[in-house]
């Protein structure tokens, strides 16, 4: 028998929602429909990570979270270099429009 998750369809509540994902999309793809090149993925790593950082700083031992924000900073790095290595203009057009460190 399966349980019916029906009544918990209306409790998901998502933080990144489909019309901010093509917004990012937009802004920093080619098209809206650009979701591979370089700049579009470091940017959507730096929503995502700046979501985690606020959520981390009222839930200071929630490690799952404080784990998944150290892997998608590790992701946001390799983007980075690899991008860094192919086009050093477009390496710096995206870190100083996101205002990345490095």
């Amino acid at each position: 028998m399966q349980p019916n998750f029906s009544q918990f369809n209306n409790l998901t509540v998502m933080y990144l929602s489909t019309e901010q994902k093509q917004e990012i999309f937009v802004k920093y793809g080619k098209s809206n429909t650009d979701t591979g090149s370089p700049e579009s993925q470091i940017a959507l790593f730096s929503y995502r990570i700046s979501h985690l950082t606020e959520h981390l700083k009222s839930n200071k031992k929630d490690y799952s979270t404080s784990r998944a924000l150290k892997t998608l900073v590790g992701k946001r790095r390799h983007l980075l270099d690899y991008l860094k290595d192919r086009d050093i203009a477009r390496y710096r057009a995206i870190i100083k429009e996101l205002g990345i460190r490095k």
